[in-house]
This record gives structure tokens, C-alpha cells and sequence, in this order.
């Protein structure tokens, strides 16, 4: 089976590097706390080194390289009888969810999607929730809106 063609939105990338800026001033700050105890308490050169270092790698992971990765990987298709998700950044996981184990559909959207236009689709089994993140907000709605039809449909063919 080939993997899915549908992705995510382009935008997804700025929602993504704005999340991991948020977890980079974190990071900062810890490190930055480093550098001020390591100046009050003595300690070696190489433990400020270290924290700068650990800030530094966070911001180009977290930032620039690991939302560029997962927004590549982030693929979706909705067929008749199932979804196909792929997602992972070093692991690539691929998921199929069967329209028959389908509960509900929901669309969220965070204030940072919103800013975007964007909405998280959340397709709900027994077991867990799969979701579809950063799909434009029209996209999305039709979306929730097919998943539920095609859901209905297979729940009335058992």
C-alpha cells in the first residue's frame, strides 16, 4: 500500500516553531540560571559552556529542524472503508483507523491555530483519539463532515 498523499497545512511549520520558541525561552532561562549559580558558586567553565550549548542546540531542534521534519513526515487519507495517518520524525508511524471503529469527529482549534486559520481534526474510537493537525479551517470542517458521513455508513452496513 503506498502511503498517504494528502498533508497538512504549510502554516503548520510557524504554529510548530512558535510552540518550540515558547519551550526555547524555558530552556533559556534554566540555562541562564546555570550561568548565574555557576558564577555564585564557583563552579568549573564547562558547566555554563554546557548550558549555553544545551539553549542553543534546543532553539535549532526545537525551532527550525524538528517542525520542518514532522510537517514532511505529517500525511492523511480518508478512504471509504478507513483513515491512513503517517506521522514521526525519526520513527515514521503509520496508522490505519477503520471507518467502522469511528465514534465521533471533532475540529479543535487552540488560539495559535486560530491566528493561522487552522483547526486539529479528531477522529474518536473506543480506544483512543487519532487526530489530523494544522488543516486549513474549511478544510477541516469538510473534513469532520465526511469522516462522520462515511462513519454513519459503515455502522449501518454491520
Amino acid at each position: 500500500m503506498n502511503e498517504p498523499q494528502k498533508r497538512i497545512s504549510d502554516k503548520a511549520l510557524s504554529v510548530w516553531r512558535m510552540t518550540g520558541a515558547f519551550s526555547s525561552v524555558i530552556v533559556a532561562i534554566m540555562a541562564g540560571g546555570v550561568i548565574s549559580l555557576s558564577s555564585i558558586f564557583s563552579w568549573p567553565v564547562w558547566i555554563p559552556i554546557a548550558g549555553i550549548v544545551v539553549a542553543i542546540l534546543h532553539v535549532y531542534l526545537y525551532v527550525y529542524l524538528f517542525p520542518l521534519l514532522r510537517w514532511k513526515r505529517w500525511r492523511y487519507e480518508v478512504r471509504e472503508q478507513e483513515i491512513e495517518l503517517q506521522q514521526g520524525i525519526f520513527v515514521v508511524k503509520r496508522t490505519l483507523v477503520p471507518m467502522i471503529r469511528v465514534q465521533h469527529v471533532d475540529t479543535r482549534q487552540g488560539p495559535l491555530l486560530k491566528k493561522y486559520g487552522l483547526a486539529t481534526v479528531d477522529v474518536s474510537t473506543a480506544a483512543t483519539v487519532h487526530e489530523i493537525p494544522a488543516l486549513p479551517m474549511e478544510e477541516a470542517e469538510e473534513l469532520r463532515l465526511f469522516i462522520s458521513r462515511l462513519a454513519r455508513v459503515a455502522d449501518e452496513d454491520v
